[in-house]
């Protein structure tokens, strides 16, 4: 399949909203490469990175905010919103820098885009226990670790990203053996496979992407959990009935608001909706909606410019 990679440049302050704007389009998910990021995983906390100098230099100064597109009837209404979105930005005159908000587009092949990963994507090690190394690397595990072998294919959610790397350590914390899990928007299956190597007995993991959802199956069938996780297509909680221990969404802040209440019927009483996606600046705007659905003890996570969030169901 052919697809358009749609880049837009813009600053860390602006990643969200760029990001917004992708999403509305119809990308099932978002790249965000930020030279900032690079620096942060460089840190000596017992993790290596997936990145080094050399691709930071290639990132540039610029924050690249990416999603991709099929190119079929849809694609020129999708580059149109788009442009739309990123013109309401250049006329808001927000309190802060946005960037060039430059559009860029180049067409790719599902193949080409799924090979890219390979240059950069190394092992990672996220939280206390858990290791995310791709299916074709070598990784001497300490005692105790927890692998989960992954191969993005044409889906998001690698690890590499602060929000990705919070959540599962809220995973690793709040997960406990026997209890039931939902994600949300899951990408890759990382945070669902994550759940089920803690000791989740059962994982649904959600994606509204068709190819997120293959390829999380694929993840999941190839770390041995197909007997915990199921990976289905689906919208947000759409048709879900059930509820569970813990619920997972990794997305957006907007996104975030509008589901902290609905999903708290999907969540047992002092259970926990684990959310990332933050932006730092829109922390208190998520905080807020969060205690306004009645969630209590919240535990916030901050890591660079991004917000990981905890709350527990009364």
């Amino acid at each position: 399949m052919r697809w358009m990679e749609v880049t837009v440049l813009t600053t860390t302050p602006g990643s969200e909203m760029v990001s917004g704007i992708l999403l509305n389009a119809g990308s099932a998910g978002t790249m965000i490469e930020d030279k900032n990021d690079v620096a942060l995983n460089q840190r000596p906390e017992g993790r290596w990175g997936i990145i080094d100098e050399a691709i930071a230099e290639r990132i540039g100064d610029d924050v690249k905010v990416t999603g991709y597109y099929p190119q079929d009837d849809r694609l020129p209404a999708a580059l149109e919103t788009i442009r739309a979105g990123v013109e309401s930005l250049r006329d808001m005159e927000l309190p802060m820098d946005l960037g060039k908000l430059e559009i860029r587009t180049h067409g790719i092949d599902e193949e080409d885009w799924a090979e890219s990963w390979k240059k950069d994507f190394r092992p990672i090690r996220l939280g206390e226990r858990i290791v995310v190394k791709p299916t074709w690397a070598p990784h001497a595990a300490r005692p105790g670790d927890l692998v989960i072998e992954l191969d993005p294919g044409m889906a998001f959610g690698t690890g590499t990203h602060e929000t990705t790397g919070m959540c599962v350590r809220l995973v690793e914390e709040r997960v406990k053996p026997g209890m039931k899990v939902i994600d949300i928007g899951t990408g890759t299956g990382i945070l669902a496979i994550a759940a089920a190597l803690v000791g989740a007995r059962d994982v649904l993991a959600i994606d509204l992407d068709p190819v997120a959802v293959r390829v999380a199956r694929e993840n999941i069938e190839n770390n041995g959990l197909s007997h915990i996780v199921r990976a289905r297509e689906g919208d947000l909680l759409e048709h879900v009935e059930e509820a569970a221990d813990v619920v997972v969404a990794n997305i957006i802040a907007d996104v975030i608001v509008q589901l902290c209440g609905p999903v708290a019927r999907h969540i047992v009483p002092g259970g926990a909706f684990i959310c990332s996606g933050i932006a730092r600046e829109r922390k208190g705007e998520v905080v807020s909606a969060l205690e306004a659905a009645g969630y209590r003890a919240l535990e916030i996570l901050d890591d660079g410019e991004w917000t990981a969030i905890a709350a527990i169901r009364p």
